[in-house]
């Protein structure tokens, strides 16, 4: 209302055009005032206030405080706009207490209700350690006693096995028996006299082709004992001389081929001239093949008994035979048997075709 030239009067001066400007507008009780936008909404007492905004509320700059807004009394929830009360002119308003500012940072979250579920995060107690922690405290090596144990009989173990192994290599003769020394030394001692005998032959041929008498004679005679020299070797002659029969039996194990090598290796190196296993004839172009009880020699299957037929000294074929680890040690770790017998006289009478050669060809003589 606009109050009268009298009621004017009567209070005394009216207040200046801008005082009067700077007031909000009265707002009737029947009408529901606005919230206003600068002003935080007066909450009841048993109602948790809303978060407000972190801007502090607009103070006009012609008045000193700032006037809280008035709810009316018969609407408790909606928000309103603030309206200052009718002050008498003679009568100074009572400064409105300033709202606190709102703390900087981030506003809290309202707090939920008593009957909602709250999932209180869990964390780590300060004795419980993470998955990494435990898993490198796994794989980090620790040294223990018994490793420690372990690891210095290992180190003396390698060094012994070196050790033995570097004194089996330079002392193999060292180790062996007298009488095995002794065999070998007559082994060596006869193969160097059959060579002595051979070149003896062989010088004795040569002066006889020289000697220009009866030059035709010599010189078939010559041609007939390579022959049969080359037939022996090769196998395309049968052939007898003393020698040795080795026998072999299979009852408790298989006999290997490899064996069966090592058995025709001996007997080379004793000075065997011509060797038959069974009714096949051996010579430098033999093989063995097959597997263990089903021995191959040169495509052809052999059965048990093996009987080996060799011509030479039976006594270095025998002995070299039977020396520890040699092949009669080797059948027998097979599970085989075996007997060597020695004969003043045996017979190889198996024989070998030879194929003729088809790349290779004699060298031809040299001029003088």
């Amino acid at each position: 209302m606009t109050p009268t030239s009298d009621e004017r009067d009567a209070d005394g001066p009216m207040p200046p055009d801008d005082v009067e400007n700077s007031l909000p507008p009265v707002v009737p009780e029947d009408e529901e005032p606005t919230r206003p936008n600068s002003l935080p909404p007066v909450v009841p007492e048993d109602e948790e206030p809303a978060p407000t905004s972190s801007l502090p509320p607009v103070v006009p700059d012609d008045e000193e405080n700032s006037l809280p807004p008035v709810v009316p009394d018969d609407d408790d929830t909606a928000p309103t706009r603030s309206v200052p009360p009718e002050v008498p002119q003679d009568e100074e308003p009572e400064a409105a207490d300033e709202p606190e500012p709102a703390p900087a940072g981030p506003t809290p979250p309202p707090e939920p209700a008593d009957d909602d579920p709250v999932d209180d995060p869990v964390r780590a107690e300060p004795n419980e350690q993470s998955g990494w922690a435990v898993l490198g405290r796994a794989l980090k090596p620790r040294s223990t006693r018994a490793q420690l144990v372990a690891g210095v009989l290992c180190a003396v173990l390698g060094f012994a096995l070196v050790a033995q192994v570097r004194q089996s290599g330079e002392a193999d003769l060292g180790g062996m028996r007298q009488g095995d020394l002794v065999r070998i030394l007559d082994e060596t001692t006869n193969r160097g006299d059959a060579l002595a005998r051979e070149s003896a032959d062989l010088a004795r041929e040569r002066d006889d082709l020289l000697s220009g008498s009866d030059r035709r004679q010599a010189a078939l005679d010559a041609l007939r004992r390579s022959a049969e020299t080359q037939g022996i070797l090769t196998g395309r002659l049968p052939a007898e001389g003393p020698g040795v029969v080795v026998t072999l039996t299979e009852p408790d194990g298989f006999i290997k081929p490899i064996t069966m090598l090592n058995m025709l290796e001996e007997m080379r190196n004793a000075g065997a001239e011509a060797v038959q296993l069974n009714d096949q004839r051996v010579t430098a172009s033999s093989a063995f093949t097959g597997t263990g009880g089903a021995v191959v020699l040169d495509g052809v299957e052999l059965t048990a008994p093996y009987r080996w037929v060799a011509i030479g000294d039976p006594d270095i074929i025998a002995p070299a035979l039977q020396i520890p680890g040699g092949a009669m040690a080797q059948v027998r770790n097979n599970g085989g048997r075996g007997t060597v017998e020695r004969q003043e006289l045996v017979e190889v009478d198996a024989i070998r075709v030879v194929p003729d050669p088809v790349f290779a060809t004699p060298v031809p003589p040299q001029g003088d």
